[in-house]
């Protein structure tokens, strides 16, 4: 949801069309800082918060930052950025950003994986004091991009010196334009099998419900509403309905205008799956009484 107007805005909106789950830019997400809250606006978030009913509400850090890239002035910006933003998410009371590992830039992925190592160090004891986690997303793997591999994560939790600082934020569009086949029961389960092998499935933060209109495999990172992409409507019943990640967050990041009738149709379809599965069981239950 847009913070436009102010950070508690976007609780208003996601509360406006029924959300559960809401994520948010802590700042502007293609600036590399912003100014700290003002008392009466986290004063505002605070208010609009406790009216709410929201499972949970988490940020997303600012397209900007890239840890992984080589020592330059805009690694140190990365790494400033990215502070910032751990501070601004615990004035808010967040429990998590999520963030992409950072695109090496032709250093090599072992290069850019070290180099994203090394940043999170450096930002974890900057921010010793905060509760607040980093949820590393799986990506499409676009140019340099890292995090298209699931070995990707797990390298960088083997390898950080605090684990208990990070999660996993599982992206449906990227994991099918990075190759994995979750339209697919098997396929799906071969994806998570693979989280749970290299990181843990207790790891898993929240998931971003996105269609794709790119290819599965095509290494190209572009969303779509559920059911208008190459995934498909069906395959989210099985994602949705999967036992061993229910009751975690997801959120959409799909395309939408200003009255969000976007937003409120995808909802309203991943809900059916969800539902349709659970009152199917149900009638499974009723037969099985007359019996």
């Amino acid at each position: 949801m847009s913070t436009s107007g102010g950070v508690w805005r976007a609780l208003e909106r996601g509360r406006g069309i029924a959300c559960e789950v809401v994520q948010l830019f802590v700042k502007n997400n293609m600036q590399w800082f912003g100014k700290p809250y003002a008392p009466d606006d986290l004063s505002k978030y605070a208010n609009e918060f406790a009216g709410c009913s929201f499972s949970c509400v988490f940020g997303h850090s600012g397209y900007l930052i890239n840890l992984a890239a080589a020592a330059s002035d805009n690694r140190d910006k990365s790494l400033k950025s990215l502070i910032q933003e751990i501070e601004l998410a615990t004035s808010l009371g967040l429990p998590f950003l999520v963030m992409h590992p950072g695109a090496h830039l032709e250093k090599g992925e072992e290069y850019g994986l070290k180099q994203m190592v090394a940043g999170l160090n450096e930002a974890f004891r900057a921010t010793k004091n905060s509760p607040v986690r980093i949820a590393l997303e799986n990506t499409a793997g676009q140019g340099s991009c890292l995090g298209h591999r699931i070995s990707h994560l797990g390298y960088i939790f083997d390898q950080v010196d605090r684990p208990e600082r990070l999660g996993v934020c599982l992206d449906t569009a990227h994991f099918f334009a990075a190759g994995y086949d979750i339209r697919t029961e098997k396929g799906w389960d071969d994806a998570l099998g693979e989280v749970d092998d290299l990181i843990g499935i207790e790891q898993v933060l929240a998931f971003h419900l996105n269609d794709s209109k790119s290819d599965l495999g095509s290494r190209v990172d572009r969303h779509a509403g559920i059911g208008q992409g190459k995934i498909g409507r069906e395959a989210f019943r099985h994602i949705v309905n999967d036992a061993r990640v229910a009751g975690k967050p997801g959120c959409l990041e799909t395309p939408k205008s200003k009255d969000l009738h976007e937003d409120v149709e995808n909802l309203a379809i991943l809900r059916d799956l969800l539902q349709s599965k659970a009152k199917k069981a149900a009638r499974k239950k009723k037969v099985s009484r007359r019996d």
